[in-house]
């Protein structure tokens, strides 16, 4: 078991923006999991996120809960790899998507991954998705 859970970026956004479909699932999942695990972010994940922000102290004082997770070699391996079969399904991006290195890492590692995107479950079958009416 993990001790650790990967949120993604757009459950921390749901809650910055008050989205008014998801903020109130994304705040309560937060609290859930945050009562059972270390919420982390990767780099992946503080670049998403950074291009809201006009100053890094500003984004640096949001994430302050979130443990900061390294991105190991091996999940760029798996993001590749990932990529691969992305674009032998006719996906037209010519370079890895942020989502491919994010679900590699939860995959590599073991984390769960707190998010409302279900493609991760198409090329990271092995990582336990934290989703809306999945938890």
């Amino acid at each position: 078991m993990s001790f650790y859970a990967l949120v993604d970026s757009n459950v921390i956004l749901d809650i910055l923006t008050d989205d008014p479909n998801w903020a109130k699932w994304s705040m309560e999942t937060l609290e859930y999991y945050g009562d059972r695990f270390e919420l982390a972010i990767n780099p992946i994940i503080y670049a998403e996120l950074s291009t809201t922000f006009e100053k890094i102290e500003d984004l640096d004082e949001v994430l302050i809960l979130f443990k900061r997770l390294s991105l190991p070699y091996e999940a760029g391996f798996l993001a590749g790899k990932a990529f691969l079969h992305y674009r032998k399904n006719h996906g037209d991006r010519k370079t890895p998507l942020p989502d491919f290195y994010i679900g590699a890492h939860a995959a590599i590692e073991g984390l769960p991954l707190i998010t409302r995107d279900a493609g991760y479950q198409t090329y990271f079958p092995t990582v336990e998705l934290v989703q809306p009416n999945k938890h």
